[in-house]
């Protein structure tokens, strides 16, 4: 599906001539990180929402419909528009965790 045709000022060409290197590195990376769960000496974390998230952003990656990165950002991203009293962490987590998740 290609709604935004002519958007970019490179050819699908272009693109893949100087990103596709780095884009294949990345890839390679993320199914080192995936084949290390595998291989853990415990399998401790089935159901954590970071990996769970992640597993959805994949999915949604897959995906051949416009606009990927949009729908990837806000499943990684907190939803809730109410501001904390004060910070709960000085560290993020990368993914949302859900309202109902405690963090350490």
């Amino acid at each position: 599906m290609r709604r935004a045709l002519g958007t970019c000022q490179l050819s699908e060409k272009q693109i893949i001539d100087e990103y596709f290197m780095e884009q294949r590195n990345k890839v390679l990376d993320l199914a080192a990180f995936l084949d290390r769960l595998d291989r853990a000496r415990e399998h401790d974390a089935p159901g954590d929402f970071r990996l769970t998230t992640l597993r959805a952003a994949l999915r949604e990656l897959c995906s051949d419909q416009p606009g990927r990165l949009t729908r990837i950002q806000l499943t990684l991203s907190d939803p809730s528009t109410e501001l904390l009293e004060q910070l709960d962490r000085k560290s993020a987590f990368g993914a949302y965790p859900g309202p109902a998740v405690e963090t350490r």
